[in-house]
């Protein structure tokens, strides 16, 4: 018998195959970090044991550990993109869409804790190139902000500045809000739609031209 006749030949995936496997691979890389709360703990062996196949599946559709963990983080980031585009599509103006975003942003990780502390609150990893950070940011919800905040300046609402630090401020206060909200779930806070409304206003008012209205 050849060599040939005695190593099975490998069976070639059926189309959609891959990606459905690719899928369960982030699902349940996903359901390790949710039941470790940490990226440290979840190795290639314990996905592929959950999914139930062999690690090199694995990586087939990841080059290493990092690439998978950024691609879950990568998942959620074009979820509150999705999200925070349709809180604002029937916004009146660039103003009301960045007041609908940040309600949006803020119930997306309260709706969500887990999945934020992964994508938000978690190290990033360092192997991650540059490519990968550009996709990200890309399909995120981050340059949508920045471009709704050129519409503001454009538009006359704001006082003249950077739309990249503007934003980055903005993202600051609603990331502060969700982590305190999912960190310090057991604090009195007072209404939280209240509180939201509050912390909003008082932050648009600060980048109002004067004589603009913040309502």
């Amino acid at each position: 018998m050849t060599t040939a006749e005695k190593t099975p030949r490998r069976t070639r995936a059926r189309r959609g195959e891959g990606e459905k496997l690719k899928e369960s691979i982030l699902e349940a890389a996903e359901a390790l970090l949710i039941e470790t709360g940490d990226a440290e703990s979840v190795s290639i062996r314990a996905v592929a044991e959950r999914v139930g196949v062999t690690p090199p599946s694995i990586y087939l559709h990841f080059t290493d550990k990092d690439e998978l963990i950024f691609a879950v983080c990568e998942k959620h980031f074009a979820e509150l993109h999705r999200i925070m585009t349709e809180a604002t599509s029937e916004a009146s103006d660039p103003l009301d869409a960045l007041r609908r975003m940040g309600r949006a942003y803020v119930a997306f990780g309260v709706n969500n804790p887990e999945q934020y502390r992964i994508t938000f609150m978690g190290r990033t990893p360092h192997s991650v190139d540059e490519g990968h950070t550009e996709r990200l940011l890309s399909n995120s919800g981050f340059s949508y902000l920045v471009d709704v905040v050129k519409s503001c300046l454009d538009a006359g609402h704001f006082v003249p500045g950077d739309p990249l630090m503007i934003a980055i401020d903005l993202w600051v206060t609603v990331h502060g809000i969700t982590s305190l909200f999912i960190a310090k779930p057991e604090f009195p806070w007072p209404d939280k739609e209240e509180l939201i409304e509050h912390i909003l206003d008082t932050q648009l008012t600060g980048l109002l031209r004067d004589g603009e209205s913040g309502a």
